[in-house]
C-alpha cells in the first residue's frame, strides 16, 4: 500500500511537465524502447563524446509494492556479461542531463558541460564513465514525476519503499549480477539515507555524497526558524504528465509548524538502521548539506565506513576525474570484488582550511574529531568586544537594536601562536529582549587576516564578478566564510537524549515564547569546523539579527527573521556566555 503518512501530507498539483525534448533534455520524449548509443556519437553540442557503446533501456517501467509504475531509463555496458547498477534516486528528471537549467548551471559555476556526455542526470553519475568500467547507470524518474504513475513526495518513507522496490527489481534483472548501489550529491544524497535504512536485501553499498538528513530541522526550519524559500525552489522540479498531485511543504510548514508533528517525524533519517558499506564525502562549507551529513556520520550503523571532508562544492568534487576514480575503487571493491587495497583507506580524511591557497586536504584520522582535538571556551568579554579564556566576574551586557545598524555584535581574539580547530563548534549566549516575546539569532565564526581583512574562499571554479556579486551576501553553499549557526530563541528547548556536550540538539516540539527582563540560554550549533589560525591572525564571533552568510543559491531569497526591539547580550557573571571550539593539541604537520 501507499504508505500510511501520505493521508496527513498536504498537496497541491504538480507543475505541467513540458514533453517537447529541450525542456527535459533531448531524451526526454516518452518511449519504451531499447536504443544503441554508438562509440563517438556525441548526445548534444558542447558535450563529451562516448568513449564506449552504451545500450539503453529507455522508458522501462517498473511496477511498486502499491501497484504505481514508475520508469526508469537504464544505461548498460554493451557486454554479456552480469553487471552492477548505480542507482541515482530524485525527481531531477532522469533525461535531463541536455536541459538548458542545468548547461546554464553549471556555466555559471564555472565548470561548463564537457566534463559529462548529457546522459548524466542532475547530480548523478555518468553513465559514459561507468559503463565504459562495467556499471550499469539506473536513472529513475520517481513517482508523480513526468510519465510515473501516483503523486509526489518529497524526503521520507514513501520514497523509502519505493527505493527499496526498485533496488530488489533491478537485482532481479537478467543483465543484472545482484549487487546495487546509491550514489549520487544533494537530493540524491540524502534520499540515501532513508533507503538504505529501509535494508533491502541486494543493495551492497552506498556513498552519500553531502546530503541533509532531516527536513524540519536542515531544511524546512534551520534553527527553529522558517525557511520556504529554498524548498519552493526545490518543489518547481515536481513536474507531471499524468496529472499527479505533489507533497506541498510549505503547506505542511503552516499546518505543522512544531517538529513532533507526524509529517515531519517520517522525514527524520534513521542511519543508524544502515548496515552496507558506506563512503560519506562531506564539507564545512554545505550550508544545506553540512549539519545533515555529518549527523548520519556519527550515527551511521555501518561497520565498514569511511568519511572524506573535503575544500570544494559537492558538483565540482563528485565530477573531479580523481575523486571518480577513487570511487570507482570503493565500488569495484564491493560491486566486482576486486582486491585493490580499498579497505586499507583511512577511516576519516579531513580537511585543514585557511582561506589563503594553502588549505590541507585528506588528512587521515580515525575519528572526527580527532583524538587530538580538545573542546575549549572562550568567554565574550562585553566591554573591551574580546574573547578571552577566562569569564568576567561581572555582567555587562551588549546591546543592538533588532532593526538598526549594525543590527550585530562581534568579539574578536587575536592568535599569538599558530592554532587549529577540528571538530564542533557551538555558542552558549545568555540573551534577553526588550520590546518583543521572541529572537532570531545567528551566529558567524569568521577568520580575519594580519590586517583586518575578512576571508573566504570560492568552493566552485568561477570567481568572476556576477558570482562575487551573488556570494558576497549570499549564495553561501558557493563560497565558504566560516562556521555558521542559528536559533530561534523560544525554540531553544533541547532534547535531552540527544543533545551532548559538543553538540547541542534541539526537540523543536514547543514554543516558549520571552517575557520582559527574562533572560535565557541559547545554546547554538555550529557548523563542523576544520580552520587553520596562524600568529597574528584574528578570529571573530558575530552575534546578529539577520542571516549574514545569505541564501544557499543565487536568486533565492535566505529566511526571514522575526526580530524587533533590543536585543541584549550578557557577557559576564552568572550570565558569562561563550565560544567553545575544538582545538587540536597537536599539528597535522608534526
Amino acid at each position: 500500500m501507499t504508505t500510511k503518512i501520505t493521508e496527513k501530507m498536504c498537496f497541491s498539483p504538480a507543475f505541467n511537465y513540458v514533453d517537447d525534448g529541450i525542456e527535459h533534455g533531448v531524451l526526454s520524449p516518452f518511449e519504451t524502447k531499447e536504443i544503441i548509443l554508438e562509440k563517438g556519437q556525441q548526445i548534444a553540442d558542447g558535450f563529451k563524446p562516448l568513449t564506449s557503446a552504451i545500450k539503453m533501456l529507455k522508458d522501462v517501467p517498473v511496477k511498486m509494492r502499491d501497484g504505481v509504475t514508475i520508469y526508469t531509463d537504464i544505461f548498460l555496458p554493451v557486454t554479456e556479461e552480469k553487471v552492477p547498477v548505480l542507482i541515482a534516486w530524485s525527481p531531477y528528471g532522469k533525461s535531463a542531463g541536455t536541459a538548458p537549467r542545468y548547461k546554464n548551471l553549471f556555466n555559471m559555476l564555472g565548470m561548463g558541460n564537457h566534463w559529462n556526455s548529457g546522459l548524466t542526470k542532475f547530480e548523478a553519475p555518468d553513465p559514459a564513465y561507468w559503463c565504459a568500467h562495467g556499471y550499469a547507470v539506473c536513472n529513475p524518474d520517481m513517482r508523480g514525476i513526468a510519465h510515473s504513475e501516483g503523486d509526489t513526495t518529497m524526503i521520507g518513507s514513501q520514497e523509502a519503499e519505493d527505493g527499496y522496490d526498485l533496488i530488489e527489481w533491478l537485482a532481479a534483472q537478467s543483465w543484472s549480477n545482484g549487487k546495487t548501489a546509491l550514489t549520487g550529491t544533494s537530493y540524491l544524497a540524502f534520499s540515501q539515507w532513508y533507503i538504505a535504512a529501509e535494508q533491502p536485501p541486494h543493495l551492497t553499498c552506498i556513498n552519500p555524497t553531502e546530503g541533509l538528513a532531516d527536513g524540519y530541522r536542515d531544511l524546512a526550519f534551520i534553527g527553529g526558524i522558517p525557511d520556504p524559500n529554498f524548498i519552493e525552489r526545490l518543489q518547481v522540479n515536481h513536474v507531471s504528465a499524468t496529472g499527479a498531485k505533489r507533497e506541498d511543504l510549505i503547506k505542511e510548514m503552516a499546518a505543522y509548524p512544531l517538529a513532533d508533528a507526524d509529517v515531519w517525524q517520517d522525514k527524520v533519517a534513521n542511519p543508524s538502521k544502515i548496515t552496507v558499506p558506506a563512503f560519506v564525502i562531506a564539507s564545512y562549507s554545505n550550508t544545506l548539506h553540512t549539519m545533515g551529513t555529518f549527523r548520519s556520520w556519527r550515527t551511521l550503523g555501518s561497520t565498514e565506513k569511511w568519511l572524506r571532508i573535503h575544500d570544494r562544492q559537492e558538483w565540482p568534487y563528485y565530477y573531479d576525474e580523481n575523486n571518480t576514480e577513487e570511487l570507482r575503487r570503493f565500488f569495484d571493491y564491493y560491486l566486482l570484488e576486486k582486491d585493490n587495497g580499498w579497505a586499507t583507506t583511512p577511516t576519516v580524511r579531513y580537511s585543514l582550511i585557511d582561506f589563503q591557497g594553502g588549505n590541507q586536504t585528506d588528512i587521515p584520522a580515525e575519528t572526527f574529531p580527532p583524538v587530538s582535538s580538545e573542546t575549549k571556551r572562550y568567554y565574550l568579554n562585553g566591554k573591551f568586544r574580546t574573547l578571552q579564556q577566562t569569564a568576567e566576574t561581572e555582567d555587562f551586557p551588549v546591546k543592538y537594536v533588532a532593526d538598526g545598524l549594525p543590527g550585530r555584535s562581534s568579539f574578536q581574539m587575536t592568535f599569538d601562536k599558530d592554532t587549529h580547530f577540528v571538530g564542533y563548534p557551538k555558542a552558549k549566549l545568555f540573551m534577553e529582549v526588550a520590546g518583543y516575546d521572541d529572537m532570531d539569532v545567528f551566529v558567524w565564526v569568521q577568520k580575519l587576516d594580519q590586517f583586518g581583512t575578512i576571508l573566504s574562499e570560492f568552493v566552485v571554479p568561477n570567481h568572476g564578478a556576477a558570482l562575487q556579486d551573488f556570494t558576497q551576501e549570499g549564495a553561501s553553499a558557493l563560497r565558504y566564510k566560516g562556521a555558521w549557526g542559528r536559533l530561534r530563541a523560544s525554540m531553544r528547548q533541547l532534547d535531552s537524549k540527544l543533545t551532548t556536550e559538543e553538540i547541542p540538539a534541539y526537540s523543536f516540539n514547543q514554543v516558549e515564547k520571552l517575557a520582559q527582563g527574562e533572560i535565557v540560554e541559547l545554546e547554538i550549533a555550529l557548523s563542523p569546523i576544520g580552520l587553520a589560525y596562524k600568529a597574528g591572525e584574528t578570529l571573530r564571533v558575530v552575534i546578529s539579527t539577520k542571516d549574514e552568510l545569505g541564501s544557499v543559491m543565487p536568486g533565492t531569497p535566505g529566511c526571514t527573521p522575526d526580530n524587533q526591539g533590543t536585543h541584549i547580550l550578557h557577557t559576564g557573571g552568572e550570565y558569562a556566555s561563550y565560544l567553545q571550539l575544538p582545538v587540536m593539541q597537536i599539528s597535522p604537520k608534526e
